[in-house]
């Protein structure tokens, strides 16, 4: 007979869960002694915070310390961690925020697609955010779109100080134009430059176009300031800079809440300063070149501007985040179709110096129409937590340090008064009341320049809340959009930042960028 041993199987070894391999990352952005003791109260919370969970095992404290968040170049032990979650050294990372993660949204969501796609997720704190839940990837977007704005703040003061220096005409030209070199802050001209621009206007006097003297220019194997070769654009450039007749206009350009360059088209103060260093061509001079451009303008049908904006939804909104230059609309010729494409114009006009490839017409209508869609599904758990968490935004911090402010404001100008009565009764000398006058006056204009900064910011605070209450609105009467909307893209989108050939951020009106993938 057949004999049969049953043999028991292992259930306890079968049935143990491997324990997750965690570890923490800490920042402080300076080596001060209170942000150092607050690094080593963060390594110890997370220590003890990760052993107590039976389930993990501290697999290590990643830190860095005295360095900026905006740039994850420049934080070696984060880059560590990284290489470490690739060897598989690390499941889980915890920290504390996104703003000790990172400024940069940019950065923070490549960080966070990178180890997702090894297996590896990052919980948030403060946020109380797990980028392995759903629609993670979409708040993880907006809240570090919030942590990045916080870096605009801290260039407030140094926007104020460069207007008030344009206010007074004090502001020193760092890189002056072709023509003139910088001599201890001073434009001083340079003579062997300062005859290529005198032949420059002489030329577009005698009637030729800029395309003509740019190609002249380079025959004469004539650099650039930054020793290139010449364009049309370059030369247009030149030939329209008011400081060659000695003149200079301040806050031609200005920087918006992203740290992107735009021109001012009178979006901010522009202050023109009269005789503010040696001339090149006169006045007269510069006027007439300045007719004879617009005649040939005129004569050609370009007005001031771009000939294409306003034409389609995307003219003028999309931008290389490469080079900063718009995209322009192009239309490309495959074997089977032809397609609308659009690209990046320092990318057509020289390669060399923009290294961004066209994206597809279709694939940003399409990235649009998702990115919509997920806030029109999300909108409870996204847009609703975002309103709410703007609102409780403490403000009354902000209305107590304004009315503190007009407190001084109002003390300063009182001692003035007093000061004034003084010296109209006889009782104070000239001088020591031009001294005393003086320093009340600075301190005024101080204490306004500050004044006026807060409520810049808190105004743009509401602002940002009635956008977002708007978008949610929209969102949560909406249905699911089956194809592109311009309309809606004009309503709620400031522009697209190209970052690939297969992504790009949508900056919305209320002031967050949400990144999609450009796929066809």
């Amino acid at each position: 007979m057949k004999r049969i041993t049953k043999i028991e199987s292992s259930n306890e070894d079968i049935f143990i869960k491997p324990k997750l391999q965690v570890a923490a990352y800490c920042r402080v952005s300076t080596g001060s002694e209170e942000q150092l003791v607050s690094l080593e109260a963060q390594k110890k919370h997370y220590e003890s915070y990760i052993k107590a969970n039976s389930e993990w095992e501290f697999a290590g404290l990643y830190y860095d310390q005295g360095v900026t968040g905006t740039k994850k170049e420049k934080r070696g032990e984060l880059l560590r961690m990284v290489s470490d979650c690739e060897d598989g050294k690390i499941n889980f990372i915890v920290t504390k925020s996104l703003s000790r993660f990172a400024r940069n949204i940019t950065d923070c969501l490549e960080l966070v697609r990178k180890l997702t796609g090894l297996g590896v997720y990052i919980y948030f704190e403060k946020e109380n955010l797990n980028t392995q839940s759903m629609e993670s990837e979409l708040m993880l977007s907006i809240l570090s779109s919030l942590a990045e704005s916080e870096s605009v703040s801290i260039s407030e003061n140094n926007k104020w100080s460069a207007q008030k220096r344009f206010q007074n005409g004090t502001f020193k030209v760092a890189y002056p134009p072709y023509g003139y070199d910088n001599v201890d802050g001073q434009m001083v001209v340079n003579e062997e430059q300062a005859e290529t621009v005198r032949w420059m206007f002489d030329a577009a006097l005698a009637g030729k176009g800029t395309h003509r003297i740019a190609s002249e220019l380079n025959g004469r194997g004539i650099p650039t300031k930054r020793g290139g070769s010449w364009t049309a654009s370059t030369v247009r450039g030149l030939l329209s800079n008011e400081k060659f007749t000695g003149d200079i206009l301040f806050q031609k350009t200005y920087t918006d809440s992203h740290f992107n360059r735009h021109a001012n088209h009178g979006e901010k103060d522009m202050y023109y300063m009269e005789n503010h260093h040696p001339a090149i061509v006169s006045r007269e001079t510069f006027e007439a070149v300045a007719a004879v451009i617009n005649q040939r303008g005129k004569e050609k049908g370009v007005t001031s501007g771009s000939k294409y904006q306003n034409h389609y939804p995307f003219s003028g909104r999309i931008v290389c985040s490469e080079c900063g230059s718009t995209f322009k609309r192009r239309i490309h010729y495959s074997t089977h179709q032809k397609y609308i494409a659009w690209c990046c114009s320092k990318h057509i006009e020289k390669k060399g110096e923009c290294s961004m490839q066209f994206i597809r017409n279709d694939a940003v209508e399409a990235a649009f129409t998702t990115m919509m869609n997920k806030l029109v599904y999300g909108q409870r758990k996204i847009l609703r937590p975002l309103l709410d968490r703007l609102r409780r935004v403490d403000d009354e911090e902000s209305y107590h340090r304004v009315s503190e402010l007009e407190d001084r404001i109002e003390a300063v100008m009182e001692r003035g008064q007093v000061l004034s009565g003084l010296m109209a009764k006889g009782y104070l000398e000239p001088a020591l009341f031009n001294k005393e006058k003086n320093e009340l006056a600075a301190e005024l204009e101080h204490l306004q320049g500050q004044k006026d900064i807060l409520i810049k910011m808190m105004n743009g605070s509401l602002s940002k809340i009635e956008e977002v209450s708007r978008l949610l609105k929209f969102a949560s009467k909406s249905e699911m959009l089956a194809a592109f909307d311009s309309g809606l893209f004009e309503e709620y989108i400031n522009r697209i930042m190209v970052y690939s050939r297969t992504e790009a951020g949508f900056e919305l009106k209320c002031g967050i960028t949400l990144k999609e993938r450009l796929v066809r």
